[in-house]
Protein backbone atom coordinates (compact mmCIF):
# COMPACT_ATOMS: atom_id res chain seq x y z
CA UNK A 1 0.00 0.00 0.00
CA UNK A 2 1.34 3.40 -1.03
CA UNK A 3 0.11 6.28 1.13
CA UNK A 4 0.04 9.66 -0.57
CA UNK A 5 -1.50 13.08 -0.09
CA UNK A 6 -4.61 11.73 -1.85
CA UNK A 7 -5.06 8.73 0.47
CA UNK A 8 -8.41 8.74 2.24
CA UNK A 9 -8.15 8.38 6.03
CA UNK A 10 -10.70 6.25 7.89
CA UNK A 11 -10.40 6.07 11.67
CA UNK A 12 -11.76 3.97 14.51
CA UNK A 13 -12.61 6.28 17.41
CA UNK A 14 -13.20 4.93 20.90
CA UNK A 15 -11.69 4.21 24.28
CA UNK A 16 -10.19 1.65 24.49
CA UNK A 17 -9.17 0.78 20.90
CA UNK A 18 -5.88 -1.07 21.42
CA UNK A 19 -7.69 -4.43 21.34
CA UNK A 20 -9.44 -3.74 18.04
CA UNK A 21 -8.80 -5.87 14.97
CA UNK A 22 -10.78 -3.52 12.72
CA UNK A 23 -7.59 -1.96 11.24
CA UNK A 24 -6.42 -5.43 10.23
CA UNK A 25 -9.57 -6.38 8.39
CA UNK A 26 -10.27 -2.97 6.87
CA UNK A 27 -6.77 -2.43 5.51
CA UNK A 28 -6.90 -5.88 3.94
CA UNK A 29 -10.28 -4.98 2.42
CA UNK A 30 -8.86 -1.72 1.03
CA UNK A 31 -5.90 -3.60 -0.47
CA UNK A 32 -8.08 -6.28 -2.04
CA UNK A 33 -10.57 -3.76 -3.44
CA UNK A 34 -7.82 -1.50 -4.75
CA UNK A 35 -9.14 1.65 -3.06
CA UNK A 36 -6.83 4.45 -1.94
CA UNK A 37 -7.46 4.47 1.77
CA UNK A 38 -5.88 3.71 5.12
CA UNK A 39 -7.62 2.72 8.35
CA UNK A 40 -6.20 3.50 11.79
CA UNK A 41 -7.44 3.23 15.38
CA UNK A 42 -7.24 6.32 17.57
CA UNK A 43 -8.01 6.48 21.27
CA UNK A 44 -10.51 9.29 21.60
CA UNK A 45 -11.96 10.98 24.69
CA UNK A 46 -15.60 11.98 24.69
CA UNK A 47 -14.75 15.68 24.58
CA UNK A 48 -12.68 15.17 21.42
CA UNK A 49 -15.25 13.16 19.47
CA UNK A 50 -16.99 16.13 17.84
CA UNK A 51 -13.73 17.56 16.53
CA UNK A 52 -12.45 14.24 15.21
CA UNK A 53 -15.68 13.39 13.40
CA UNK A 54 -16.10 16.86 11.89
CA UNK A 55 -12.47 17.22 10.86
CA UNK A 56 -12.17 13.79 9.27
CA UNK A 57 -15.48 14.11 7.44
CA UNK A 58 -14.65 17.55 6.02
CA UNK A 59 -11.31 16.20 4.84
CA UNK A 60 -13.11 13.53 2.82
CA UNK A 61 -12.59 10.73 5.31
CA UNK A 62 -14.71 9.07 7.96
CA UNK A 63 -14.57 5.99 10.09
CA UNK A 64 -16.15 3.93 12.83
CA UNK A 65 -17.19 4.69 16.39
CA UNK A 66 -16.84 2.13 19.16
CA UNK A 67 -17.36 2.04 22.92
CA UNK A 68 -18.24 4.24 24.70
CA UNK A 69 -19.10 6.90 22.12
CA UNK A 70 -21.80 5.45 19.85
CA UNK A 71 -24.68 7.37 21.38
CA UNK A 72 -22.71 10.62 21.54
CA UNK A 73 -21.72 10.18 17.89
CA UNK A 74 -25.38 10.11 16.85
CA UNK A 75 -25.69 13.72 18.01
CA UNK A 76 -22.71 14.80 15.87
CA UNK A 77 -24.11 13.45 12.59
CA UNK A 78 -25.86 15.90 10.25
CA UNK A 79 -27.49 13.27 8.02
CA UNK A 80 -28.45 10.21 10.10
CA UNK A 81 -29.73 6.97 8.61
CA UNK A 82 -32.97 5.40 9.78
CA UNK A 83 -30.92 3.02 11.92
CA UNK A 84 -29.24 5.96 13.69
CA UNK A 85 -32.58 7.68 14.26
CA UNK A 86 -34.23 4.56 15.67
CA UNK A 87 -31.38 3.37 17.86
CA UNK A 88 -29.95 6.73 18.89
CA UNK A 89 -26.49 5.30 18.18
CA UNK A 90 -23.99 5.73 15.35
CA UNK A 91 -20.99 3.53 14.59
CA UNK A 92 -20.13 4.61 11.02
CA UNK A 93 -19.60 8.10 9.62
CA UNK A 94 -18.25 9.79 6.51
CA UNK A 95 -18.18 13.13 4.75
CA UNK A 96 -20.66 13.56 1.94
CA UNK A 97 -20.36 15.71 -1.19
CA UNK A 98 -22.75 18.13 0.54
CA UNK A 99 -20.08 18.90 3.13
CA UNK A 100 -22.14 17.29 5.87
CA UNK A 101 -21.36 14.42 8.27
CA UNK A 102 -23.34 11.34 7.27
CA UNK A 103 -23.87 8.50 9.71
CA UNK A 104 -25.22 4.98 9.90
CA UNK A 105 -25.44 2.19 12.44
CA UNK A 106 -23.96 -0.78 10.60
CA UNK A 107 -24.09 -2.80 13.83
CA UNK A 108 -27.69 -3.52 12.78
CA UNK A 109 -26.67 -5.12 9.50
CA UNK A 110 -23.62 -6.69 11.12
CA UNK A 111 -25.65 -8.52 13.73
CA UNK A 112 -28.37 -9.47 11.25
CA UNK A 113 -25.94 -11.02 8.77
CA UNK A 114 -23.91 -12.83 11.45
CA UNK A 115 -27.01 -14.16 13.22
CA UNK A 116 -28.45 -15.49 9.98
CA UNK A 117 -25.20 -17.35 9.33
CA UNK A 118 -25.12 -18.75 12.88
CA UNK A 119 -28.73 -19.69 13.64
CA UNK A 120 -30.61 -19.19 10.38
CA UNK A 121 -33.93 -17.40 10.55
CA UNK A 122 -34.64 -15.30 13.64
CA UNK A 123 -38.35 -15.29 12.95
CA UNK A 124 -40.51 -16.26 15.94
CA UNK A 125 -37.49 -16.68 18.21
CA UNK A 126 -37.56 -15.84 21.90
CA UNK A 127 -34.36 -13.94 22.67
CA UNK A 128 -32.64 -12.80 25.86
CA UNK A 129 -30.61 -9.64 25.22
CA UNK A 130 -28.01 -8.58 27.81
CA UNK A 131 -27.20 -4.87 27.85
CA UNK A 132 -28.83 -1.59 26.87
CA UNK A 133 -26.03 0.40 25.22
CA UNK A 134 -25.40 1.14 21.57
CA UNK A 135 -24.68 -2.45 20.60
CA UNK A 136 -27.82 -3.66 22.37
CA UNK A 137 -29.94 -1.07 20.56
CA UNK A 138 -28.64 -2.19 17.18
CA UNK A 139 -29.19 -5.84 18.09
CA UNK A 140 -32.75 -5.17 19.23
CA UNK A 141 -33.56 -3.33 16.01
CA UNK A 142 -32.17 -6.19 13.92
CA UNK A 143 -34.06 -8.82 15.92
CA UNK A 144 -37.36 -7.01 15.53
CA UNK A 145 -36.82 -6.38 11.82
CA UNK A 146 -36.17 -10.12 11.48
CA UNK A 147 -39.49 -10.76 13.27
CA UNK A 148 -38.28 -12.27 16.51
CA UNK A 149 -41.33 -13.16 18.60
CA UNK A 150 -40.10 -11.62 21.87
CA UNK A 151 -36.94 -9.96 23.14
CA UNK A 152 -36.34 -9.85 26.89
CA UNK A 153 -33.84 -7.20 28.02
CA UNK A 154 -31.69 -7.58 31.12
CA UNK A 155 -29.37 -4.74 32.10
CA UNK A 156 -27.68 -3.43 35.23
CA UNK A 157 -29.76 -0.24 34.90
CA UNK A 158 -33.39 -1.25 34.60
CA UNK A 159 -34.50 2.26 33.67
CA UNK A 160 -31.99 2.40 30.82
CA UNK A 161 -33.25 -0.94 29.52
CA UNK A 162 -36.84 0.25 29.72
CA UNK A 163 -35.95 3.37 27.74
CA UNK A 164 -34.40 1.21 25.01
CA UNK A 165 -37.40 -1.13 24.98
CA UNK A 166 -39.82 1.79 24.65
CA UNK A 167 -37.79 3.48 21.93
CA UNK A 168 -37.23 0.45 19.70
CA UNK A 169 -39.08 -2.60 20.91
CA UNK A 170 -42.74 -1.70 21.26
CA UNK A 171 -44.93 -4.66 22.12
CA UNK A 172 -42.22 -7.19 21.27
CA UNK A 173 -39.67 -6.17 23.90
CA UNK A 174 -39.92 -6.29 27.68
CA UNK A 175 -37.53 -5.76 30.57
CA UNK A 176 -36.77 -7.92 33.58
CA UNK A 177 -35.09 -6.08 36.46
CA UNK A 178 -33.36 -9.12 37.97
CA UNK A 179 -31.76 -12.20 36.42
CA UNK A 180 -33.42 -14.36 39.08
CA UNK A 181 -36.80 -13.64 37.49
CA UNK A 182 -35.65 -15.66 34.46
CA UNK A 183 -35.16 -18.86 36.45
CA UNK A 184 -36.67 -21.86 34.70
CA UNK A 185 -37.32 -20.04 31.43
CA UNK A 186 -36.22 -21.06 27.93
CA UNK A 187 -34.76 -18.99 25.12
CA UNK A 188 -33.90 -19.76 21.52
CA UNK A 189 -31.00 -17.31 21.64
CA UNK A 190 -29.08 -15.38 24.31
CA UNK A 191 -27.02 -12.37 23.14
CA UNK A 192 -24.37 -10.58 25.17
CA UNK A 193 -24.31 -6.92 24.14
CA UNK A 194 -22.49 -5.71 27.27
CA UNK A 195 -18.80 -4.85 27.31
CA UNK A 196 -18.03 -7.65 29.78
CA UNK A 197 -15.42 -9.84 28.14
CA UNK A 198 -13.22 -7.13 26.67
CA UNK A 199 -10.90 -8.08 29.51
CA UNK A 200 -10.41 -11.88 29.45
CA UNK A 201 -10.50 -11.82 33.25
CA UNK A 202 -14.02 -10.37 33.31
CA UNK A 203 -16.71 -12.55 34.89
CA UNK A 204 -19.36 -14.02 32.58
CA UNK A 205 -22.20 -11.52 32.12
CA UNK A 206 -24.88 -14.16 32.76
CA UNK A 207 -25.41 -17.39 34.68
CA UNK A 208 -26.83 -19.96 32.25
CA UNK A 209 -27.74 -22.22 35.16
CA UNK A 210 -30.86 -20.09 35.64
CA UNK A 211 -32.37 -21.22 32.35
CA UNK A 212 -34.03 -24.49 31.46
CA UNK A 213 -33.06 -24.41 27.80
CA UNK A 214 -30.94 -22.23 25.50
CA UNK A 215 -30.82 -22.91 21.78
CA UNK A 216 -27.69 -20.84 21.07
CA UNK A 217 -25.60 -17.99 22.46
CA UNK A 218 -23.97 -15.08 20.64
CA UNK A 219 -21.38 -12.75 22.14
CA UNK A 220 -20.79 -9.36 20.50
CA UNK A 221 -17.39 -9.22 22.24
CA UNK A 222 -14.45 -10.88 20.54
CA UNK A 223 -10.83 -11.53 21.39
CA UNK A 224 -7.88 -13.72 20.56
CA UNK A 225 -9.32 -16.43 22.80
CA UNK A 226 -12.80 -17.59 23.76
CA UNK A 227 -14.67 -14.92 25.72
CA UNK A 228 -15.98 -15.54 29.26
CA UNK A 229 -19.56 -15.57 27.86
CA UNK A 230 -18.72 -18.18 25.23
CA UNK A 231 -16.88 -20.33 27.77
CA UNK A 232 -19.80 -20.13 30.18
CA UNK A 233 -22.26 -21.16 27.47
CA UNK A 234 -20.12 -24.06 26.32
CA UNK A 235 -19.85 -25.28 29.92
CA UNK A 236 -23.59 -25.98 29.60
CA UNK A 237 -23.18 -27.54 26.14
CA UNK A 238 -24.80 -24.52 24.48
CA UNK A 239 -23.67 -23.79 20.94
CA UNK A 240 -21.94 -20.43 21.14
CA UNK A 241 -19.95 -17.95 19.08
CA UNK A 242 -18.11 -14.73 19.82
CA UNK A 243 -18.40 -11.41 18.01
CA UNK A 244 -15.86 -12.12 15.26
CA UNK A 245 -18.39 -12.57 12.48
CA UNK A 246 -20.38 -9.58 13.69
CA UNK A 247 -17.15 -7.56 13.47
CA UNK A 248 -16.53 -8.73 9.91
CA UNK A 249 -20.11 -8.14 8.78
CA UNK A 250 -20.49 -4.69 10.30
CA UNK A 251 -17.08 -3.85 8.86
CA UNK A 252 -18.27 -4.98 5.44
CA UNK A 253 -21.37 -2.80 5.75
CA UNK A 254 -19.17 0.16 6.76
CA UNK A 255 -16.90 -0.45 3.77
CA UNK A 256 -19.94 -0.31 1.50
CA UNK A 257 -21.02 3.04 2.97
CA UNK A 258 -17.55 4.58 2.53
CA UNK A 259 -16.70 3.27 -0.91
CA UNK A 260 -20.05 2.53 -2.56
CA UNK A 261 -19.02 -0.98 -3.63
CA UNK A 262 -19.29 -4.56 -2.43
CA UNK A 263 -16.90 -5.43 0.39
CA UNK A 264 -14.47 -8.36 -0.02
CA UNK A 265 -15.95 -10.24 2.93
CA UNK A 266 -14.01 -13.48 2.44
CA UNK A 267 -10.68 -11.63 2.55
CA UNK A 268 -11.78 -9.64 5.61
CA UNK A 269 -12.72 -12.84 7.40
CA UNK A 270 -9.42 -14.48 6.48
CA UNK A 271 -7.46 -11.45 7.69
CA UNK A 272 -9.23 -11.72 11.04
CA UNK A 273 -8.43 -15.40 11.30
CA UNK A 274 -4.75 -14.80 10.57
CA UNK A 275 -4.57 -12.04 13.15
CA UNK A 276 -5.95 -14.42 15.76
CA UNK A 277 -3.46 -17.14 14.85
CA UNK A 278 -6.16 -19.47 13.54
Amino acid sequence: MIISSKTRVLTLLGDPVSHSLSPTIQNEAFRKAGVDGVYVAVRCAADDLFGFMRGLSRAGGGGNITLPHKEKAAAVVDVPSEAVRRTGACNTFWGGPDGKVHGDNTDVDGFRRAARAFVGSLRNMRVLLLGAGGAARATLMALLEEEAHEVVLLNRSTERARAVARRIGGAHARVVPLAEELRGQSFDLVVNATRLGLDPNDPPPFDFELLTRVGAAMDLVYGRHATPFVRAAEDYSIRATDGSEVLVQQGAASFERWWGGVAPVAEMREALRRSRGE
